[in-house]
């Protein structure tokens, strides 16, 4: 009996050391398969934020074109303005000429007719 007692505590130990071993194989496994998820997650997140960056810098880009759009376009009125205004006066000194050249043709016809006048009186004072 006294060797069961002896032979006792070595088997104890024996199942407790293969129980730990167990639970330090499954631990192991559980931090392996924990880690690998984590440096997935890393990837993930790293992925994440250079298309962020990514996406920020063409968003920079993006609103700087489009400020040297709305500049250019600022310039573009400002010249249509100038083109509309030169066309405006231009008009205006057309229908001006215009009215000038009526009046010039109206003295003409009167002038012709004056001088029709007076060529008819002139003949007629001959005869």
């Amino acid at each position: 009996m006294k060797e069961l007692f002896k032979a006792k505590p070595v088997v104890m130990l024996s199942i407790l050391s293969v129980v730990l071993f167990v639970f330090n194989i499954g631990s192991c496994l559980s931090s392996c398969s924990q880690n690998s998820e984590r440096k997935k997650e890393m990837a993930q997140r790293l992925d994440i934020e250079e298309k962020m960056t990514k996406g920020n810098q063409e968003k920079a880009a993006l609103l700087e074109k489009l400020k040297a759009k709305e500049k250019e376009l600022e310039e573009e009125k400002a010249a249509f303005q100038a083109a509309k205004k030169a066309l405006t006066q231009e008009q205006l000194v057309g229908q001006n000429l215009k009215d000038e050249l009526q009046k010039v043709t109206k003295l003409k016809e009167a002038l012709e007719e004056n001088l029709k006048a007076a060529l008819v009186a002139n003949k007629k004072a001959k005869r």
